[in-house]
């Protein structure tokens, strides 16, 4: 063990002041030639070492017990839970104590019939005609005739507002909440924040911005690197039973690791009636997580365009240990294409179920929308599962036209946690007398009345495509070939 003996010089020191020098660098010590200002620094560094060492070995064996661990076993200590109970009781505390603000001050707190896109007032017509009568004139209301050619302007506003704030648009805007979760993302109904609110509200953003965030994005990280090397190692083996072991557990072990990543706490209801192989899984959508949610708890083969990048990458190693279906840019426009190798693949009863989401486009969980007939055509059997999130703890719908993946992830990574109920119903197959369009309504009515969700017949599709300009475009080709006939013209003469 080092020891230190320290001496008092007889002189005080030139700059007039008495000082400790270690005897260790007076002749004949340990290190003789080492500058007595080099060690203190030299042990600084070596602290310093120590504790990062220190702190990553507790970080790895934390992350070791309390989430690869569970992951690969499927079981849960139940942290998530109780901290989702402590979020519901702040949640409550927090909208109390907003109302209570509210009402001693005489503030409205909620902005009255605020789930569409605009605001509107429970008034009758004739008291809305009224009051824009006895705001824009200075005549009694009894001596006013019936009609009045100005209230043409209030149905040609009525009918510009059914217009803009139709059924459909609804279901493409975040779900607006009756209770404060401490997120200004999802709350713009609320008027009046009291400073100890504003308070609890930034201590809650230091929590979810300093302490979750980097923790996710590190689980994530995690995940998604076992993922890759897993499957590519799996790949390298032989075909059978033993790979398919392995491919099941590695992918059910990275799935759970990233569910983790974003604090999700799933509850799966009836889950004998998990897809099986040889059949379709459909499920509504509203997230790109919808994938993570049902992939931790079950083996599916996945759908989808081949990309580049980091997902290229991920899709490049799945596919060595799991036969997923991926097709090229070129070939997803071919819908009979598509079709065949969805057969091919259902018609194996050994492989896995594939994963579909019918809508084609993330609705907001309040609805479910026109389901595409193509995976209704193979005529396989069909397990629908039903996904319902709570908004209360985070808001999981992607507004694809509004934020890219990189800044939803960022809000996904920030939100509380994402709280989802899971149905699987049981297998359903196409009737004699049913086509493939009918048969997709009553999967899709089925999927929307055990999920709570609002059956909607209008495609969501539509509502991501660009629609081109026919009119304008037919009027270019016309300007164009008036420019040719005046060329033409001026070189006859």
């Amino acid at each position: 063990m080092r020891t230190w003996e320290w001496s008092w010089p007889s002189q005080p020191g030139a700059d007039g002041e008495d000082h400790l020098r270690p005897a260790l660098f007076s002749g004949g010590g340990r290190w003789p030639g080492l500058h007595p200002h080099h060690v203190p620094a030299a042990a600084f560094d070596s602290l310093i070492v120590s504790l990062l060492g220190i702190s990553l070995t507790v970080l790895f064996t934390l992350l070791l017990v309390f989430i690869i661990v569970p992951a690969v076993f499927g079981v849960s200590f139940g942290i998530r839970k109780l901290y989702m109970k402590t979020l519901l009781k702040i949640f409550a505390w927090a909208t109390l104590r907003m109302e209570r603000g509210a009402k001693e001050k005489n503030h409205q707190l909620y902005k009255p019939y605020t789930n569409g896109i605009i605001a509107k007032d429970p008034t009758s017509l004739e008291e809305e005609i009224k009051e824009i009568r006895r705001s824009g004139s200075s005549k009694a209301l009894d001596n006013t005739p019936e009609f009045e050619l100005s209230d043409i302007f209030y149905f040609c506003r009525k009918g510009m507002e059914t217009i803009m704030d139709d059924e459909v648009t609804k279901r493409f805007s975040a779900e607006e909440l009756e209770s404060w979760n401490l997120l200004s993302r999802t709350n713009y109904n609320f008027q009046y924040i009291s400073l100890r609110l504003t308070v609890l509200w930034g201590l809650g953003v230091l929590i979810r911005y300093c302490l979750l965030l980097p923790l996710r994005i590190a689980l994530a990280f995690t995940g998604i690197s076992l993922l890759v090397v897993g499957t590519t190692m799996v790949g390298y083996l032989p075909n059978g039973r033993f790979k398919e072991f392995l491919s099941k557990h590695v992918h059910l072990m990275c799935y759970r690791i990233c569910v983790r990543a974003l604090t999700a706490i799933i509850t799966y209801h009836d889950r004998k009636n998990r897809p099986r192989n040889g059949g379709i899984c459909v499920a509504n959508h509203t997230s790109p997580i919808d994938v993570i949610i049902l992939a931790s708890d079950g083996y599916y083969a996945m759908v989808g365009q081949v990309h580049g990048g980091l997902m290229g990458v991920i899709q490049r190693a799945m596919v060595k240990a799991c036969p997923h279906v991926w097709f090229e840019r070129s070939e997803v426009k071919d819908r009979h294409l598509v079709a065949r190798r969805l057969t091919e693949h259902v018609q194996d009863k050994s492989k896995l179920p594939i994963l579909i989401f019918p809508e084609g486009t993330c609705i907001n969980n309040t609805s479910v929308m026109m389901f595409k007939k193509g995976s209704f055509e193979i005529g396989a059997t069909v397990y629908p599962v039903a996904i319902k999130y709570d908004p209360q703890f985070g808001d999981a719908f992607w507004n694809s036209s509004k934020y890219g993946m990189v800044t939803y992830l960022l809000r996904m990574m920030t939100s509380w946690a994402i709280v989802c109920s899971v149905w699987y119903l049981p297998p359903m197959t196409r009737q004699a007398e049913e086509d493939a369009v009918q048969f997709a309504n009553r999967v899709k009515s089925a999927i929307a009345r055990q999920g709570g969700l609002v059956d909607l017949l209008w495609d969501g599709g539509l509502k991501r495509e660009k629609v081109k300009d026919t009119f304008k475009e037919e009027q270019q080709k016309l300007y164009s070939k008036m420019i040719v006939g005046n060329h033409e013209d001026r070189s006859r003469s």
